[in-house]
């Protein structure tokens, strides 16, 4: 029997996101399940200051709150909940959902996830120290508790898209070697995970669309794992194919998204505009998961504090220079000691401000007397005797603890991972656990009804300096192409460019069954080029893992994305942003997604919590890396079509159902796209733009895929 789609939206993408979106989502139109994420890195070390505390917390007291005037709509509605919100304390989070049941008069059943807490176990080589340590669990315990009859369920740390593929395999009732299914499912939950980055939120091309306050988004999850992105109507934001493809490279490191359920490969995901605001998700295969999860460590890594100078008018450097001599006998014994000089200045500056610099002080130490408030009060001691118009930006301060965050790995067979039901009851839910499906998915209400680990010893994320990622295409090989002089970009240093980018060799891993090929493109001559912002043609996001960052780029067409491929290797990568110079570098082609996506080791240190980088998550470094100047091809810069292209037909045979559902209506999903993709034309009139390709081991498209505009 064929099941109608899974209507499943988002309403939190971190602890502290919008706090009105649970009632707008189960207000603004139809669902079946909502999820809420609440869980990062830096959220786990808050929550585990707050168990320290009280051992009673742990868990995100935000969403108690707003499930209080939530609670009986959700229930009217027919509309279950999935958070992550236990954090630390997922036991103690379902206790209180219950007694604000009771509170309310509300008939719910509460069940939760529990066993990610590997702090009582002794599974972890390097524990010792640690503050929090949490597996990342799947989705079986999930799908477990929805099949006993839950209507929430909370759990502590399961991967992001976990809170999506474990409601789809309870709605489907997917085996756990349905592997390109719930890739798919997995797929959507990275979409999903969020919120408002999925509709318009954090968007490179902003300017182009209305994201002042952006709808949350959801999905329509089809039984094959297909999806469509969408969100409710009426609500602000835009769902393009853009936007989807900016969240799915948004803190991905290679094309095999490793999790617990299953490894869904990245570079098989095809993206269709399926009309406004809809965005198809197909082709995504699977792969079995590994045998091990991850494990996110924190620790309290020391003390750290900070004082702000502002430098103004002339003579900046030297100003700098005299504080640094004056403190230096001070900060002598201090275990880190960190100065970085903002030139913030304008010459013969109409303001203040704009005439001034920041020259910025970070100090890290085990012991809190040698960065406390004695340092930063003889900082203020300088006030009179140092460089003139001194003055700081804040008073003396005492020091501040830091944490630490770390990764690991444990076999995942010995994590106790548990579905407690409603009743008490304690299912073992490991992929094989045969908990018996519901006898049907009933009409209900108004709608119906991995962070990455580490594949055994080998990463598969391709690091080592200026590889390609070694994962390797998922269609045949083209034959091999001379390749071109590359063409250079104008930088300060442009020997660096000249570097040639050796070429990866590693064995592929498991390949998708295969597609046709791309032919491979003609080359010709250089064409005429316009030192403009990388970021006038190509859309970046980045962000943070652990103490490594990602920037995932793509292009809108087919021939800005023949010149990105070939253009920005790792050599230029470096040589565009050089803080990254000295630090290992690996590229990842997804040429389905027309996307380059590099990941950068170390550049965050221990972690956000740690970092004294001027952005410690990374959210900026792929705007800074597109306001960057290049030389870009003329025929490159023509603006944007005001329309997306011709949508592609179905297969023969196959009846389509495009734009969205009549109101208050669940609509079916539209068939798969076809799998030939939509030429566009070129970019002059009567003149097609070809460049020289890319590495002969990396296929790229000549058209267009499927539906972009």
């Amino acid at each position: 029997m064929t099941r109608r789609p899974l209507l499943i939206g988002n309403a939190s993408g971190f602890y502290g996101d919008r706090f009105d979106a649970l009632r707008e989502m189960l207000t603004d139109g139809p669902l079946d399940v909502l999820t809420g994420d609440y869980l990062a890195e830096l959220t786990m070390l808050i929550l585990g200051r707050d168990r320290l505390k009280n051992p009673e917390l742990g868990y995100a007291k935000t969403f108690l709150r707003q499930l209080e005037e939530c609670l009986g709509l959700a229930h009217e509605r027919g509309v279950r909940i999935v958070v992550n919100a236990g954090g630390l304390n997922p036991a103690g989070l379902a206790g209180a959902v219950r007694a604000l049941a009771a509170k309310l008069s509300v008939p719910v059943a509460v069940a939760h996830v529990e066993g990610d807490d590997l702090m009582p176990y002794p599974l972890l080589p390097s524990g010792e120290g640690a503050l929090t340590a949490n597996a990342y669990l799947g989705g079986a315990g999930i799908t477990a508790c929805l099949r006993a009859g839950a209507d929430v369920v909370v759990t502590g740390r399961v991967t992001d898209a976990a809170l999506v593929s474990g409601p789809a395999a309870w709605w489907f009732d997917w085996a756990p070697d349905d592997h390109d299914r719930l890739a798919g499912a997995v797929v959507a939950g990275h979409v999903l995970e969020c919120g408002t980055q999925a509709t318009g939120g954090n968007y490179a091309f902003f300017t182009r669309h209305d994201v002042s306050r952006p709808g949350f988004p959801l999905a329509e999850i089809a039984q094959d794992g297909s999806s469509v992105i969408t969100k409710h109507a009426g609500t602000g934001g835009v769902v393009s194919v853009g936007t989807v493809t900016a969240q799915l490279l948004y803190e991905t490191q290679g094309v095999r998204y490793l999790g617990p359920d299953v490894t869904a490969r990245l570079d098989t995901v095809r993206l269709t505009q399926a009309g406004p605001d809809r965005v198809a998700i197909s082709g995504t295969r699977g792969e079995a998961p590994p045998a091990t999860l991850k494990v996110g460590l924190t620790r309290i890594g020391g003390w750290r504090n900070e004082v702000v100078f502002v430098l103004t008018g002339l003579d900046i450097d030297a100003k700098a220079a005299l504080v640094r001599e004056q403190l230096a006998p001070l900060l002598s014994p201090v275990a880190s000691t960190v100065w970085t000089l903002s030139r913030t200045d304008h010459e013969d500056a109409e303001t203040e401000e704009t005439a001034s610099a920041l020259l910025r002080l970070v100090v890290r130490d085990p012991s809190p007397d040698r960065v406390g408030r004695a340092l930063t009060s003889a900082a203020i001691e300088l006030a009179l005797a140092s460089y003139p118009g001194f003055h700081v930006t804040a008073p003396p301060s005492p020091a501040q603890p830091y944490g630490v965050f770390d990764a690991t790995t444990v076999p995942a067979r010995e994590v106790p991972h548990t579905a407690v039901l409603a009743d008490g009851t304690r299912v073992t839910a490991n992929p094989a656990a045969a908990y018996p499906a519901p006898p049907a998915f009933e009409e209900r209400g108004s709608g119906g009804g991995a962070p990455e680990g580490v594949r055994g010893a080998a990463p598969v994320s391709g690091r080592g300096g200026v590889r390609e990622s070694p994962a390797g295409p998922t269609t045949p090989e083209p034959q091999a192409l001379a390749t071109p002089e590359p063409q250079a970009l104008a930088t300060p240093e442009p020997q660096a460019l000249a570097t040639p980018e050796p070429q990866a060799l590693a064995t592929p891993g498991p390949q998708a069954p295969a597609a046709p090929g791309p032919a491979a493109p003609p080359t010709v001559p250089t064409a005429p080029t316009r030192r403009v912002p990388l970021g006038t043609i190509i859309g970046a996001r980045s962000g943070d893992k652990g103490g490594d960052a990602n920037v995932g780029l793509w292009a809108e067409s087919d021939p800005a994305w023949e010149w990105l491929h070939r253009t920005l290797t790792v050599a230029t990568f470096k040589a565009l942003l050089p803080e990254t110079a000295p630090l290992e570098v690996t590229r990842h082609a997804l040429p389905n997604l027309r996307s380059l996506n590099f990941t950068i080791t170390r550049i965050l240190g221990d972690g956000v919590a740690s970092g004294h980088r001027f952005d410690p998550q990374a959210k900026a470094l792929g705007e800074w890396l597109r306001s960057r100047h290049v030389d870009i091809p003329e025929a490159l810069l023509q603006p944007p079509a005001e329309t997306p292209a011709p949508l592609p037909g179905p297969p023969a045979g196959t009846p389509v159902a495009l734009p969205g559902p009549p109101a208050g209506t669940p609509a079916p999903l539209p068939g798969p796209p076809a799998e030939t993709p939509v030429p566009l034309p070129g970019p002059l009139a009567g003149t097609p733009l070809t460049l020289p390709g890319p590495p002969a081991e990396i296929p790229v498209p000549t058209t267009t895929p499927e539906g972009t505009p």
